[in-house]
């Protein structure tokens, strides 16, 4: 078990990626700590995972919220005696479009939770990981930081995520010394809930079978598939873990082959 007798904290805990991470750290001996906005997903998520409540804890949070981000930091260094990694989940994706329809109120907040958010749960987590002797940071970014899907604009969700992996390099020679790593997770196109809503949109949109949509999409991949949201939660556990000690300030793409570098 990769985990092993760790507390780990995971934010954006939904029912998509968020619920696969948790579930992943959870299956490989993580006690786990579960944090989002919506109440009702994260009782649903934990209960799935640990039926007996023992190895999990969860708090409403808004990572857009100081206050809120340190209060879930508390709870499980009093849960579970302190904080050994934190994978962030939690972002805003909802908002499409490029510059020329650009609303920048909008492009404020996806940057406010996207990288500030992001920025403001890590730093909460710190003095546990650094009275533990050192701990992981893994950011879930996004393949569209690096290389803009044709089908859909994101600019702003790009544009957020970009800004969070040129901080992962900073962050990662800064807390280095305190045995600290941080690392990012970049995936594609992931087969999960939004993948899935976009299917059916596109078919329905195109008059075609859900099928053949999927299968465009798979066709740019090196692989025959798409990866998924479990694929992507393998690879935030092992950055998390101690099979990745040596690993820092990285960015490491899940994206069945459709982009290579």
């Amino acid at each position: 078990m990769l985990l092993r007798d760790r507390t780990v904290i995971v934010s954006g805990v939904g029912t998509g990626l968020g619920h696969q991470v948790a579930a992943a750290c959870a299956r490989d001996g993580a006690r786990v700590v579960l944090g989002a906005r919506t109440e009702e997903n994260l009782a649903s998520s934990a209960a799935r995972i640990d039926p007996s409540g023992e190895r999990t804890a969860w708090r409403a949070t808004d990572i857009t919220d100081e206050a809120q981000c340190a209060a879930l930091a508390e709870l499980a260094a009093e849960r579970f005696g302190g904080i050994d990694a934190v994978i962030h989940v939690a972002a805003l994706d909802a908002y499409f479009g490029g510059l020329r329809d650009a609303d920048f109120g909008a492009w404020q907040q996806v940057v406010d939770v996207n990288l500030f958010g992001t920025l403001r749960m890590t730093r909460a987590c710190l003095p546990s990981m650094t009275a533990r002797g050192g701990g992981s940071v893994v950011m879930i970014g996004t393949q569209s930081s690096v290389a803009a899907p044709t089908q859909v604009q994101q600019a702003a969700y790009a544009a957020s995520k970009g800004g969070l992996v040129s901080a992962m390099y900073s962050l990662a020679r800064e807390l280095g010394p305190d045995r600290i790593r941080v690392n990012t997770v970049q995936p594609g196109w992931m087969w999960g809930p939004p993948v899935e809503a976009y299917v059916r949109f596109t078919a329905q949109a195109e008059g075609v079978p859900e099928s053949e949509v999927l299968e465009r999409l798979a066709g740019r991949m090196a692989l025959p598939e798409l990866a998924t949201d479990a694929d992507v939660a393998e690879a935030a556990v092992f950055l998390a873990s101690d099979r990745a000690r040596a690993i820092t300030g990285q960015s490491l793409l899940v994206n069945a082959g459709e982009l290579m570098r």
